[in-house]
């Protein structure tokens, strides 16, 4: 369902409607410090929820950096995202545990739930789907986690009700 993946126009489009000016206020708390490179892109992902090229532009002005500094350090760490994502990211275990009892039927529920495969938000920006190493609670396998909350034991039917209630979530 490609459809349903956030095109590149549609995450253009809402570049264009942000008002840029909180990156000027966050900086401005980092002016002349040293390492403020990974606060400053932190506060700033957290308001805006992802870094677009406006936004490092932005950054590297105020930091007086240039924007390929910014682009080494965006893509040297996973924190970071340059395209928006999913108010709620579901993480899906593919950790060896979790493999063998069944993940990826749980990453299937999903891409039939939403239309979304590993890597892509949905067009309402509600969800995004991530396919990680491990989570860490292999007693608990199968295992997602949704934002910060963990899931275990999972079978697909239990995985589906989940994603349902997060579906019917309007806030």
């Amino acid at each position: 369902m490609a459809e349903n993946i956030v095109e590149k126009k549609e995450q253009e489009e809402v570049k264009e409607e942000l008002d840029l000016s909180a990156i000027d206020e966050i900086c401005a708390e980092y002016k002349g410090r040293k390492g403020a490179t990974i606060p400053v892109l932190q506060k700033v992902q957290e308001h805006y929820g992802y870094l677009s090229k406006e936004m490092v532009d932005r950054i590297a002005e105020n930091l007086n950096m240039s924007p390929h500094t910014i682009y080494g350090v965006i893509t040297f760490y996973a924190q970071f995202y340059t395209t928006p994502r999913g108010k709620y990211v579901i993480r899906v275990c593919r950790g060896t545990a979790c493999h063998v009892k069944g993940s990826g039927r749980i990453s299937e529920v999903v891409t039939e739930e939403f239309g979304i495969k590993n890597g892509e938000t949905s067009s309402d920006l509600k969800f995004t789907l991530e396919e990680v190493s491990c989570i860490g609670a292999c007693g608990m396998a199968p295992v997602i986690m949704i934002n910060d909350k963990t899931y275990g034991n999972l079978t697909p039917e239990k995985a589906r009700e989940i994603f349902r209630e997060y579906a019917k979530k309007d806030d």
